[in-house]
């Protein structure tokens, strides 16, 4: 603490300073690549504007995909660091080829970089730990380049290796494989849904066709990754030919029922039997197909349950398809009425009572007949159609029964109750 406020101490430490400013930075080599560094700030802040209308033009044509347009206005927002990165790293190339100093631009090029990563990862990656995991691995390597490091530190990784047979891992191998993967995963995956909202838009492709294609290009996207992930970091394909036969067994025993679901939705999908938005009834699960998976269907009752059978189900058991080619359907509703009563006008008010109802096709006639003699109570049959069975079954009933009871009690139609005649029989008197 004495030293801080000793003069000759502070004095020596200002020397020591303005001597290393004028060896290392106020020197001819520094002040041409601080002149070279703003020049192309400049460039980069002139051309800002016509970077961004390329931009836009490029991510905003009709029917592109929500995460395309943010991107585009993610790189308008960072075209001035955008354009001088380009810049710099172009002069820092030229500096390197004609033997010229050229760190100043080396660690100007490396804190651009990081910058724009950091900004795209805070839009494009929603996941805070993926993106705080992004952001701690650019700047690790924007220092390591700065301070000249980058290249030993890799070198380090790249020595920790094991070997099997003639495939050799090393952490580097791993590093990069990992980063690869991530970054062509992310690619395949935005590929695929923008790919899937241009089948969606296709008019002549039934819906069931749309997920079977959708589905396909999505697996074909995820499996090139991968595959393109493995050649890029240098592992030889061929090592892999020795797991074909374990894989084989594993998925004719471990993964066969995965398997099964998996060849049994493609089939679905092929032959069209049940598509997206289909009423379908499946032993007690009565509802409508939100979605077919590779493994199952997703089926939501009226009670908002979310039911997700299996394929394999969908096949080995009897589906009633309420929509599958016309979505008109016929109810029965029973009604009875009492012995006294008017018969043919009751079946005339059940009739009119049916066309109330706003759901009911008017188009085709309900219908009314005799069922019965019960023990009670004549029994009649409604037959009604709607068109609409996704809105619920048992809610157009309730109305249509509805409307019955009430023009019943207006027109004076009696409804049954149980009835027993009880017959006395005397005893004969003593005698």
């Amino acid at each position: 603490m004495q030293k801080l406020v000793d003069p000759v101490y502070l004095e020596m430490q200002l020397r020591a300073l303005i001597d290393w400013l004028f060896a290392e930075v106020l020197v001819l080599s520094s002040l041409g690549q601080l002149a070279v560094i703003l020049l192309a700030y400049l460039v980069a802040y002139a051309g800002r504007r016509q970077w961004s209308v390329l931009i836009a033009w490029l991510t905003h044509w009709r029917g592109a995909d929500h995460i395309v347009a943010k991107t585009g206005e993610t790189l308008s927002v960072v075209a001035l660091p955008f354009i001088w990165l380009v810049l710099q790293y172009l002069s820092g190339l030229i500096a390197a080829f004609a033997s010229w100093p050229h760190h100043l631009m080396t660690v100007t090029v490396s804190l651009l970089t990081v910058w724009i990563i950091i900004r795209l990862t805070a839009v494009l990656i929603r996941d805070r730990a993926w993106a705080r995991a992004i952001t701690i691995g650019a700047w690790t390597i924007a220092a390591l380049n700065i301070v000249n490091l980058l290249d030993p530190t890799m070198a380090f990784l790249d020595s920790l290796d094991i070997t099997l047979g003639e495939l050799r891992i090393s952490v580097l191998l791993v590093i990069k494989g990992m980063l690869s993967l991530a970054i062509l995963l992310w690619l395949a995956s935005l590929s695929a849904r923008m790919l899937e909202q241009r089948i969606r838009a296709l008019p002549n492709i039934t819906p069931s066709m749309q997920v079977l294609f959708t589905k396909l290009a999505r697996m074909l996207l995820l499996v090139i990754a991968i595959f393109v992930a493995m050649s890029i970091v240098g592992i030889d394909l061929t090592a892999f030919a020795v797991f074909s036969g374990a894989l084989g067994v594993g998925i004719g025993f471990g993964l066969q029922k995965s398997v099964s679901n998996l060849f049994t939705g493609m089939m679905i999908l092929m032959d069209r039997s049940i598509k997206p938005g289909d009423v379908i009834e499946v032993g007690t699960t009565y509802g409508t197909i939100n979605s077919l998976g590779g493994r199952y269907a997703s089926v939501i009752t009226r009670d908002g349950i979310e039911h997700l059978i299996p394929n394999e189900e969908l096949v080995s058991q009897r589906v009633a398809n309420w929509t599958h080619s016309d979505s008109d359907i016929r109810l029965r509703l029973a009604v009875g009425i009492a012995y006294g009563s008017d018969v043919p006008l009751a079946m005339e008010t059940c009739i009119e009572a049916a066309k109330s109802v706003e759901r009911v096709l008017p188009r085709r006639q309900p219908n009314c007949l005799i069922s019965g003699f019960g023990d009670s109570s004549i029994d009649l049959e409604l037959r009604l159609w709607i068109s609409d069975p996704h809105n619920g079954v048992a809610n157009v009933k309730s109305e249509v029964y509805l409307q019955i009871w009430k023009m019943f009690k207006e027109n004076g139609i009696e409804m049954p109750f149980p009835q027993r005649d009880i017959h006395i029989k005397s005893q004969p008197a003593p005698v």
